[in-house]
């Protein structure tokens, strides 16, 4: 997890059960609260590196990232 779902969560990285990214993100959900499924809403999922929707398969050794968006720099 990263930026406010890291801040949210209150961790960088959990294991979590689920087959899919779903049940994935419904058990951290379960696990982190309000405050994580808000931050939740304006992420985007990747697993092991590649754009995910919550229908894709998971496995035990899979990495689910959640990424929120990112704000620019000074300008």
């Amino acid at each position: 997890m990263f930026a406010s779902a890291r801040e949210a969560a209150g961790t960088a990285h959990d294991t979590m059960p689920g087959d899919t990214v779903d049940q994935v993100l419904d058990a951290a959900v379960a696990r982190f609260g309000a405050d994580f499924a808000t931050v939740l809403k304006s992420c985007r999922v990747w697993v092991n590196g590649e754009s995910a929707d919550g229908t894709s398969v998971v496995g035990d050794s899979d990495e689910v990232a959640i990424l929120p968006p990112v704000s620019g720099g000074d300008k």
